[in-house]
């Protein structure tokens, strides 16, 4: 997306650094309709169904945050086994502040397994010593390394942004009692002790690194293009409610006005709700900027292709070379089998070990003809 108009009620972008978009007129403008603490509600024009739907895939499944991955149990004395607790423990929300100077820990070069600059270190020693009502040990009781205690956070407010977020890898409490997802119940004897290494991650990895609850998606509400047939039993209209919200935004097909086969949807409208790892606007930025690096790899690799000077992997293929060996032979399309002799599909009659096959009018692959002298293919002799 080259250009696109930006409207939040703030007057402008506050997660977009760098040189000012290339705004067309005919280029994609995102109106954003309604924004809050962990919800936010846009629509997108002048685009395609392509376009609008893979910026959807990418907000889902492609936008890095940080997760919990690695998780050492010192201690568990609790009801819950270790498995069960290392997997609650990778679907708490944590803090993706400053999560783009965080490495892929498949990248560091710095470390084998995690480092500083790859992840983020936290604990909790929770025990129930003399309490006989039972403990709940929540996600605010994870402390990262590199703080002395909790630190109450709020980022409730709508007008919250990405610098509001506490340090990252900080356990996201957005209820209204700060305590966060519960991990666990102790009672009295019972205690946990672990010690967790959180990492950077998306979506497509595993959900734990979501940083949304889920992504609305709609287009065409008044059905004009057909998109989808209503069921109904009398009256499609009767029984079918208009649309309410995004009906609005577009004028209702009028009586006996006829269909429009070339039509194409350009208008769609999401509604984006996310867990609180970051600010909603900030995911849909960071949903247009990660569809942007995925179009600019193609576009280098398209440009070092179609450069005559540079040499590049599908040269062969394009010219017609030979598939790769297998075994150190040739392969059956054109070259030597992997059993020695020539193929059914282009070798030479009569060649050595296993020519031309009876169903190709050659030899057999055993070097006799194709048929037994005076025999009939189904081995009766003939008259």
């Amino acid at each position: 997306m080259n250009g696109y108009e930006y409207s939040n009620g703030y007057g402008h972008d506050p997660y977009v650094n760098g040189d000012p978009l290339d705004l067309s007129d005919d280029g994609p403008r995102v109106t954003i309709r309604t924004l809050a603490h962990n919800t936010i509600d846009f629509s997108i024009r002048n685009t395609s169904l392509a376009l609008a739907n893979s910026l959807r895939r990418a907000i889902l499944a492609e936008i890095p945050t940080i997760a919990i991955d690695l998780v050492t149990i010192t201690t568990n004395t609790s009801v819950l086994a270790d498995e069960f607790i290392a997997h609650r423990l990778g679907l708490v929300p944590l803090s993706a502040k400053d999560v783009d100077k965080l490495q892929y820990s498949r990248d560091c070069d710095n470390c084998t397994d995690y480092c500083e600059n790859c992840s983020v270190v936290l604990t909790l020693d929770v025990e129930n010593r003399t309490s006989d009502e039972h403990i709940h040990v929540f996600a605010k009781h994870l402390f990262l390394s590199s703080q002395s205690g909790y630190r109450p956070h709020n980022t409730l407010h709508n007008s919250a942004t990405t610098d509001d977020l506490p340090e990252m890898g900080t356990p996201i409490c957005s209820d209204e009692d700060r305590n966060g997802p519960l991990i666990c119940k102790l009672r009295k004897g019972q205690a946990l002790k672990i010690k967790a290494v959180a990492k950077k991650g998306i979506a497509i990895e595993h959900a734990k690194w979501a940083p949304t609850a889920a992504v609305g998606f709609e287009y065409d509400p008044w059905n004009k293009l057909r998109h989808t047939q209503y069921w109904y039993e009398v009256d499609a209209k009767e029984e079918w409610p208009a649309p309410e919200k995004n009906g609005q935004m577009e004028a209702p097909p009028q009586e006996g006005e006829p269909f429009d086969y070339n039509a194409e949807p350009r208008a769609f409208y999401y509604n984006l709700e996310s867990i609180g790892t970051m600010p909603p606007d900030a995911i849909f930025h960071n949903g247009i900027k990660v569809l942007q690096q995925k179009l600019a790899s193609v576009m280098t690799v398209l440009k070092e292709t179609s450069d005559p000077t540079q040499p590049n992997e599908f040269d062969n293929a394009a010219r017609g070379g030979q598939s790769p060996d297998m075994n150190g032979m040739g392969t059956a399309y054109g070259g030597q089998s992997a059993y020695g002799g020539r193929s059914a599909y282009g070798g030479p009659v009569g060649g050595e070990n296993g020519g031309m096959t009876p169903g190709y009018g050659g030899q057999s692959a055993y070097g006799q003809g194709g048929m037994t002298p005076g025999a009939m293919p189904y081995g009766s002799r003939g008259y």
